[in-house]
Order: structure tokens, then sequence, then C-alpha cells
């Protein structure tokens, strides 16, 4: 269309021209410069408006464009959204089911009233069952031993890591010897004896036993040719292993523990098992009783929970503990290294309190304990000191005699 108006205005020019040429005016010259300015302006102005032809033309294909992805997604919304409604009224289906079958099933409120009574019947025959227990633990254990006096130091060995235990099988005619070095590991060595401990060679050689898993902590101890110990990465499972062929026996999950190390001294313990004339102990620390130690007594055979008892005696500052006679002690120190001394102990039987009884010191040696381990038939704590195996001698009376001193 610009091209048929552009030719129309060239003829006109053309006659326009040839009118000028014969009349020879100088006024027709300026109506010629004149029709030349407005075909310029008019061509300029045709150029805009092609231009903005082809980019609204652009934007509406842009838009098309737009408005047909949204179409799609709509489109995949609802097919969305029909799937969803048809899940919701299978659940609303199955609900309905659901409540009718209820319906039918709900027992009449005598029969409620039954099971009530019944619960509360069995509530009542489980606390007088653990009090049953509690008393044959203190009437079959006539076990009035306490603690008097922590005597004699006897460096026995250099092995090991810095932290580790060492102890003697308790069970009654057994003289072996049982090492575990270190925090974390699933290797125990066994000694035929106390002096093939101390030799460089042994005779017979050391065994060498690899547990089915790892332990973790310094909280172990054999009792009857078994090893009890706490098991890795797990809070509170304990594990019982037939030393004869490193087979793993029985296991049991304690309930409450292994929230807290027992001692904040020894930071990776978080449940110490120990043995003392009354049978198998764990000693753990609760958060729910302001980080207190806490005893309970197992079954050595089945590891069920006979009974369980919260003492007073805190895990701050605490390094470790041992029981005697049912009685635990709880040994503490600074966590730069001392004394070690004896200022908290609880008795299951209630004969001696902690304020009756007066600080009991170690033997002089300035470091820490990250295990000590009670021997009921040696009279003897066999401790591991700052990777020194040692052995204390201690000193036992009748609770009545001991506090009548």
């Amino acid at each position: 269309m610009s091209g048929r108006l552009l030719l129309v205005l060239l003829l006109c020019l053309c006659v326009t021209v040839d009118s000028v040429q014969s009349q020879g005016s100088s006024q027709d010259a300026f109506i010629i410069q004149y029709l030349d300015r407005r075909l310029s302006q008019m061509e300029e102005r045709l150029n805009q408006c092609e231009q903005k032809t082809v980019s609204a033309t652009q934007k509406t294909y842009d838009l098309s464009s737009e408005i047909r992805g949204y179409l799609s997604t709509l489109s995949v919304l609802r097919s969305e959204v029909r799937s969803q409604m048809d899940s919701v009224s299978v659940r609303v289906d199955r609900v309905e089911r659901e409540l009718e079958y209820l319906e039918n099933n709900i027992p009449a409120q005598t029969d409620i009233e039954i099971e009530e009574a019944l619960l509360e019947q069995q509530i009542k025959a489980a606390e007088v069952d653990q009090l049953q227990r509690k008393a044959t633990i203190q009437v079959e254990n006539d076990c009035r031993m306490v603690l008097s006096q922590i005597k004699s130091l006897k460096i026995v060995k250099k092995a090991g890591d810095t932290y580790g235990t060492w102890f003697k099988d308790p069970t009654k005619g057994s003289t072996k010897v049982y090492m575990l070095s270190g925090i974390r590991n699933n290797t125990l060595l066994e000694y035929a004896s106390v002096h093939s401990f101390t030799e460089r060679t042994t005779t017979p050689p050391v065994k060498v036993v690899e547990l089915p898993s790892y332990w973790q902590g310094t909280g172990q101890v054999v009792y009857n040719g078994f090893l009890y110990y706490h098991k890795a990465d797990t809070p509170n499972q304990i594990l019982k292993v037939d030393l004869l062929n490193g087979t793993l026996v029985d296991s049991t999950l304690l309930p409450g523990a292994g929230r807290l190390p027992v001692y904040s001294l020894n930071p990776n313990t978080y449940l110490n098992l120990a043995v003392d004339e009354l049978g198998l102990w764990v000693i753990h620390a609760d958060p729910e009783y302001g980080g207190n130690l806490v005893i309970t007594k197992l079954d050595k055979a089945s590891l069920a929970v006979e009974y369980t008892w919260d003492t007073q005696c805190r895990s701050q500052d605490a390094e470790g503990a041992f029981l005697i006679c049912g009685t635990l002690y709880v040994v503490y120190n600074t966590r730069y290294g001392g004394r070690s001394t004896v200022q908290c102990l609880y008795d299951i039987h209630d004969t001696i309190h902690s304020d009756e009884s007066p600080v009991m010191f170690f033997p002089k040696r300035y470091t820490s304990h990250s295990s000590i381990h009670y021997h009921p038939g040696d009279k003897q704590l066999y401790a591991w000191d700052d990777g020194y195996q040692t052995i204390y001698k201690v000193e036992t009376g009748r609770s009545d005699q001991v506090l009548e001193e």
C-alpha cells in the first residue's frame, strides 16, 4: 500500500515539475520543496507504523504462548485435584467402615469397669512383687559388711591406653584376669592369673577374645565366665557374652539409662556394671533426678531387672564407683587429677547413711581413675589409673561395729 501511494505522489511530482518548468516561476519551486518535505514526513510515519505493527504482532504471539502454558499447568492441576479427591473419597469410605466396626464392637460400660478393676489389681500385684523382690535381696543375702578403710596401693603393671579397665572374675575359685584397653573396641584379653598378667612373656599365652559387638566406656565386668558390657552406639543396651567361644548369649535394654555419662570425669562411660557379694549391678546417672546416680540389681542369668534405687550421690565430679554388700561408694576427684576420695555412699539396707560415714581417702597418688572394680573374694579394688593397673586393699567390717567406732 505504501508503494502505490509513493508512485502516485511521484507522478504528481512529475506533472508539477513539468508545469513548473513550463511556467518557470519561483512560486512553483517553493511548492515543490514543500511537497518534498511532506513526502519525507509521510515516509517516516509509515515506517513507524510498520514497526509498531511488527511489535504488536510479537507481543500477541508471546501472550498466546504464555496463555497456552497456563492452560497446560491448569490441566495438570486439575488432574492432581481429581486424583486427590478420589483418594479422599477412598479414605472417607474406609473411615466410615471403621466407625461402623467400632460401633458394633464397643464394649458395654460394665465390661469397661471390670477391665479397669482388673488393671488396678495387676498394678497392685506388680508393686507387691517389686517389694517382695527388694525384701528377698535384703533377707536372703544377709550382707552387713561396709567399707571402713582403703589401706594400701600396689602398682601391678603399665599397659594399654590411658583409659581402660581390668579385673578378676569374682566367681569363687576363678583366678582369671581380664583387660579391656581404651574406650571403644571389640577385643578382650584373658590371662590365667595375676602372675601371668604381670609377666612379660605369659605362660600360658594370653587369650584374645573377639567380641560379637564393640563395647563402649570402661564399665565392663566378667562374672562366672560371662562378659557383661554396654554395646557401643546404643544408649542403654547391655550384652552378655560367653567367653568360652565369644558368642552372644543374651541382651537387655536398661530403662531410663544412657542419657547422661555415669561419671562427669569419665564422659565416655554411660553404664557401669559391677559385682559384689549380692550379685550383678548396673550404675548409671539419671537427668530426671538432677544427674544423681541410680543403681539397678540385675539377674545375672536372664538380665531381668530385680529392683532399682535412686540415690542422693551426684555424678558431677565423680570418677568411679563400686558396691560392697549392696552399698554404693562413689569416688570423687577434680578434672585436673588429684587424690581420690569416697564422699558419698548409699546403702540399700538403709543401715548406714552418707552423713554418718567419714570421707575416705585413697592412698596418695595424684592422678585419676578411669575404672574401679571391687572383688568380693579378694576384698580388693582393681583400678585403672592413668594407664597403670593398680590394686587397692580395703578393710571392711560389720556396719554396726563401724558406726560405733
